[in-house]
């Protein structure tokens, strides 16, 4: 009889190995195969879902500039948001690192500045509950090399001026503070005022999607001798479900905030694609198309009123519906129009990319947490096996997971009651079939690399 595998003995087995840092070969810091350093546009989408896309299988959106997008780069197959919703996403983005080395964000912060798990509660009484400066972000590192830098969209990262976007290395922001406002009146459903310039509260007439695109082409028309970074994270499709023509001569109140129809949710895409097509067209208008990286991302799954086909769940869960999200770039003269990856990848991956690509490196002493995905695409790498791992928490409710190749284990925990799921999503993508009690070996590796994991990334705030 084989000896059972033990969490020394496999460590002992792995110690060789990377699983945070994994670097493939080739996958290195260095200057860009471009004559010049590339502009970066990173846009990232709100619950949008895997199949919500022309590109990805959708038949009932229209979304001709995203689709352009996939035809003239790369369209990702499996790729996955770093948590299934707002906030630990886009630290991880901007860290480059898992959000639990940050502290306080493995969740969503709650309308009006709310904490919604212990340990978010224990910073929120002390007002530290957000990204603090000193966790170096990608727009600093690129500030440093000499980028402009700009947000035109949502934060969702502290209510706090000391956690703004300007601390962070970032030359201006418009948008919304938190994760969810009103798209004509620009509040929460506290009716506390949401739109931000900089650090100071601002009121503008309009639909949100149409400012936040208007203010990312206005940031691409500035005369400038130096490359910019632009971060444009749409709200569009997170609720209040409203679409660009539903104003209301009061704000959504909150029992409504999370009503509505696929038919306004196909309104809010196809409008948030109009304005990536305007996006796009200033590149070219300001005659720096050729020389700018774009990418296009989903922060998690969608909600009911997505579509996250083929895959189960819904944003707020671990199975593939709630963190396997559309993602395309689009990089001319480096990546080959209409290529497909099925390379397994993570939000974070492309902060090792964004920061390589821009020339510079992250600091020694905050290595980053990710593989540079587009290295991979650049160099034509094989599909590699990856490990990757998440951990979200509200209230009593502790979500975790790992992939490792094909195999994914998940584990709820609600209080004491506990439920465990391990799929093969080579064979079963729409995790229909629990191997749990057939596959008893394979579920102790994958435990054993979560448990290591989570002591990796434990952080000290």
């Amino acid at each position: 009889m084989a000896k059972p595998i033990t969490r020394r003995w496999f460590l002992a087995q792995t110690a060789g190995l990377t699983t945070l840092g994994a670097v493939c070969p080739g996958c290195h810091f260095g200057a860009s195969p471009n004559a010049r350093v590339p502009n970066i546009i990173l846009i990232m989408a709100d619950d949008l879902g895997y199949g919500d896309l022309g590109c990805y299988g959708c038949t009932d959106i229209h979304t001709p500039a995203i689709d352009g997008l996939a035809a003239e780069g790369v369209k990702f197959t499996t790729f996955y948001s770093n948590a299934p919703e707002c906030t630990p996403t886009r630290t991880a983005l901007l860290t480059g690192r898992y959000q639990h080395r940050v502290g306080g964000l493995e969740c969503a912060l709650g309308i009006g500045n709310i904490g919604r798990y212990d340990d978010a509660i224990r910073l929120r009484q002390t007002n530290d509950m957000g990204l603090p400066a000193e966790q170096t972000t990608i727009a600093r590192m690129l500030k440093d090399a000499g980028y402009a830098t700009a947000i035109c969209g949502k934060w969702h990262l502290g209510y706090e001026k000391k956690f703004f976007p300007l601390r962070h290395g970032f030359d201006y922001w418009f948008g919304p503070v938190g994760g969810a406002v009103d798209y004509f009146h620009h509040c929460e459903y506290t009716g506390q005022p949401a739109l931000y310039q900089n650090d100071s509260t601002i009121s503008r007439e309009g639909y949100l999607t149409d400012l936040i695109t208007e203010e990312a082409v206005k940031f691409i028309q500035r005369p400038r001798s130096s490359p910019f970074f632009l971060y444009v994270p749409y709200t569009s499709p997170h609720t209040p479900y409203q679409g660009p023509n539903d104003k209301k001569d009061q704000p959504v109140a909150q029992a409504d905030y999370n009503k509505g129809s696929r038919e306004t949710y196909i309104e809010m895409v196809e409008r948030m694609d109009e304005g990536i097509g305007n996006i796009l067209r200033a590149l070219q208008d300001k005659k720096v198309s050729d020389n700018t990286l774009v990418i296009f991302m989903s922060d998690n799954g969608a909600n009911n009123k997505g579509n996250n086909s083929p895959y189960s769940g819904y944003k707020g869960n671990l199975f593939e519906g709630g963190i396997r999200v559309p993602c395309i770039v689009k990089w001319p003269r480096v990546i080959p129009a209409d290529t497909v990856s099925h390379q397994a990848c993570i939000t974070l991956d492309f902060s090792s990319s964004i920061v390589r690509v821009a020339g510079t490196k992250p600091p020694k002493d905050r290595p980053f947490d990710g593989i540079d995905i587009l290295r991979a695409i650049e160099t034509k790498q094989p599909v590699q096996k990856r490990t990757l791992f998440w951990r979200a928490r509200r209230g009593e409710n502790t979500r975790k997971a790992v992939r490792d190749g094909s195999l994914k284990y998940i584990r709820l925990q609600n209080n004491n009651d506990i439920k465990e799921y391990l799929f093969d999503l080579e064979i079963d993508p729409a995790e229909k079939n629990n191997l749990l009690s057939v596959r008893e070996e394979d579920l102790r590796k994958l435990k054993l690399l979560l448990e290591d994991w989570e002591e990796k990334v434990n952080h000290n705030r």
